[in-house]
């Protein structure tokens, strides 16, 4: 990776995106998170854990016969406004780093099996546009495997070992988890292939819980300091039983290494979507045609609410759900399908996780009334967002 010279006081956060081109304390069990009450503090409970569950992580490697000139990592605004992963301007109008550039097509990364028959899980930019996907296991047996189905949005992709024929082999694999159980504080452990250091474990603790990033339209990121470094991407982030609760993804840095601020999709997020993509090879989205934006204090003040809770729509798509239904510029939409929708973020995911066609209650604020309206959600288009 390119040394990172800053003419600058301040040095740029980026989000780097993982994939790596080639080259005893019973008595304070309570305060551990429901997805896992194990208090590992004066045990070989980690060590139990590495060995466990480390031959379910393979090392992805893809390979393309045609890369762009500056790589085939997807170009993304980071939360800061500035463009990503790497070599694009930062916040402060510094450079960031930029990557050694690859062969044709050349990178790696990481994944997990999560059944018997070879599914496994990764991100969606470890193998974007791969021509050739092969992973390797743990005890260095080397599979070719098949991307089954992806999905660009939440970075998510599903792949499955394919097999010569006349192999039974029952491989190991890792127990989803509950993300939604996951507590602040709650211990973690990090398995990936950073650097191409194949797996590599470290630990760490669950520092915040849905983090927007900037990385796409349904950001709810864990944040860990946990260490995942390039290379890490699409590695599993273990609770102290030994079960998934994220996929590493991206890290803030100054330098292009790990500064203990790393992001895991939540690992239901992936299992909502895990039948459709097996199903379909891709994720079919519920679409409102709306614009919204957030409640500031000052927009709370001046359309007289309690709080800033909701939704605000400043447009609405002519002929789309939204206006079809009756919703205005002007509406504050507080309860959508039955769920509050607390921040903007909300919205979004509310409506995405809806089959397209179905009919859905939405609460509305409109000049200082409550109204509730009834749309038909449409199915979302590529280039759709809400």
């Amino acid at each position: 990776m390119a040394t990172y010279k800053s003419k600058y006081f301040f040095a740029s956060f980026l989000i780097l995106f993982l994939s790596f081109p080639i080259f005893n304390g019973n008595n304070l069990n309570s305060v551990f998170a429901l997805s896992s009450k194990v208090n590992p503090v004066g045990t070989n409970l980690i060590v139990e854990i590495a060995k466990k569950q480390n031959p379910a992580v393979v090392f992805v490697t893809s390979k393309t016969k045609f890369q762009p000139a500056r790589g085939n990592l997807p170009q993304q605004r980071g939360p800061f406004g500035q463009r990503g992963p790497f070599g694009q301007p930062g916040p402060f109008g510094a450079p960031g780093p930029s990557p050694q550039q690859p062969g044709p097509g050349n990178g790696t990364g990481t994944g997990f099996i999560i059944d018997k028959e070879g599914y496994i899980l990764t991100n969606n930019h470890v193998v974007d546009n791969a021509d050739v996907i092969k992973i390797t296991l743990d005890n260095e047996k080397e599979y070719e495997a098949k991307l089954i189905g992806s999905d660009s949005k939440t970075d998510i992709a599903l792949l499955k070992i394919k097999r010569q024929s006349g192999d039974n082999t029952n491989f190991p694999y890792l127990e989803l988890g509950d993300s939604e159980k996951v507590e602040v504080g709650e211990w973690v452990v990090a398995i990936g292939n950073p650097f191409g250091l194949d797996h590599t474990v470290t630990t760490g603790v669950v520092s915040a819980k849905a983090r927007n990033i900037g990385a796409g339209p349904y950001d709810e990121f864990i944040q860990t300091d946990a260490s995942i470094n390039p290379g890490n991407s699409g590695g599993p982030l273990l609770d102290m039983e030994g079960k998934v609760i994220g996929i590493n993804t991206a890290i803030y840095s100054r330098t292009g290494g790990s500064v203990g601020i790393g992001f895991t999709i939540p690992i239901n997020m992936a299992s909502d979507i895990l039948d459709e993509l097996k199903k379909d090879g891709k994720v079919t989205r519920g679409w409102l045609g709306v614009m919204i934006q957030k409640i500031t204090t000052e927009l709370a003040e001046t359309f007289k609410l309690a709080d800033t809770h909701g939704a605000l729509v400043n447009d609405v798509v002519p002929n789309g759900p939204a206006d079809r239904s009756g919703l205005k510029r002007g509406d504050i939409i507080v309860k959508f399908n039955g769920k509050e929708i607390l921040s903007v973020e909300n919205l979004p995911k509310q409506v995405s996780a809806v089959e397209p066609g179905k009919s859905v209650k939405v609460e509305v604020i409109r000049d200082g009334n409550k109204k509730l309206l009834d749309v038909t959600v449409d199915k979302m288009q590529e280039e759709k967002q809400a």
